[in-house]
Parts: C-alpha cells; sequence; structure tokens
C-alpha cells in the first residue's frame, strides 16, 4: 500500500509541477495582461492543489493533513479574488486586450 500511495504522489507532484512550467510560460509568452491573469490563475489553483494532495497523501490523517486542507481552501479563495481585483485595476487603468479597440470593450 505504501508503494502505491508514494506512486500516487509522485504522479500528483508531477502534475503540479508541470502545470506551473506551463503556466510560467504563458507569464512569459502571453501579450496582454488579461491573458497574464489566466496563466498566473492556473498556476495557483492547479500546481498547488496538485502539490497539496502529494503532501496530504504522504502525511496520512494528522494534524498536519487539517493544515494542508486548510492552505488549499484559503489558496483556492484568494486566488479568483487576486485575479478580479488585477483585471479590475488593469482595466482602471485603461489597459486593452491585445486585438480590442477602446468603443467594444465594456
Amino acid at each position: 500500500m505504501d508503494l502505491f500511495i508514494d506512486i500516487i504522489t509522485g504522479l500528483c507532484f508531477f502534475i503540479g509541477s508541470l502545470s506551473i512550467i506551463i503556466g510560467a510560460c504563458g507569464l512569459i509568452k502571453l501579450p496582454d495582461v488579461f491573458s497574464r491573469i489566466h496563466a498566473a490563475g492556473m498556476i495557483d489553483t492547479g500546481g498547488t492543489a496538485f502539490f497539496l494532495l502529494g503532501m496530504i497523501l504522504q502525511t496520512g490523517w494528522s494534524l498536519i493533513t487539517v493544515k494542508l486542507i486548510l492552505i488549499g481552501v484559503f489558496v483556492f479563495f484568494t486566488s479568483p479574488v487576486t485575479s478580479h481585483v488585477t483585471a479590475n485595476l488593469a482595466r482602471k487603468k485603461n489597459l486593452m486586450p491585445v486585438g480590442k479597440k477602446i468603443g467594444k470593450l465594456l
């Protein structure tokens, strides 16, 4: 059973690492702030969730598991709020998405 948990944990860490790498490439490659917000959100939710799941599998049921779950809940709720605030600030600063004209954005 320990080997199975180790394999699942390694898979969770691999998927989390892959998500973070893809999101980081998106932060570099995407053209505007609104597209980059999406990439940053992927890093937060996808990468962090898989890393936390892998750590939860390794710790078993203990106080550390409860703390890891609380960290996951905190990240789950703060990541969309951060993205929303960043998008609102960009909109207030009159930053336009690539390919949009000023009169077409609501």
